[in-house]
């Protein structure tokens, strides 16, 4: 992967998670766990694809058939996780 490529990814990854959590909601931290979450989700659909040899739609050294979906899926199910609340858990916003 060159530099530019590299750049883009990066610059594509943010706006993505940004977007989500513009969409979702939260505070600074909650900003930055979306914005990671994106970046690693951005990584392991790279090498996922990578990996298996798998290209849908390439665009320069870049897949972003695989890395979109592997981000956005990071995304939505570690939200989904971090918002199930168990039996006789207490949160200050309640």
């Amino acid at each position: 992967m060159t530099i530019p490529t590299l750049i883009f990814a990066f610059l594509l990854a943010s706006l993505l998670g940004a977007l989500y959590h513009l969409i979702r909601g939260g505070g600074p931290s909650r900003l930055f766990l979306d914005l990671f979450l994106s970046w690693a989700g951005f990584a392991l659909g790279y090498f996922l694809g990578m990996r298996l040899g798998w290209s849908l739609y390439p665009l320069g050294g870049l897949d972003l058939g695989l890395t979109i979906p592997a981000a956005l899926i990071l995304l939505v199910g570690v939200d989904w996780i971090s918002r199930i609340r168990l039996w006789g858990d207490t949160f200050p916003d309640d």
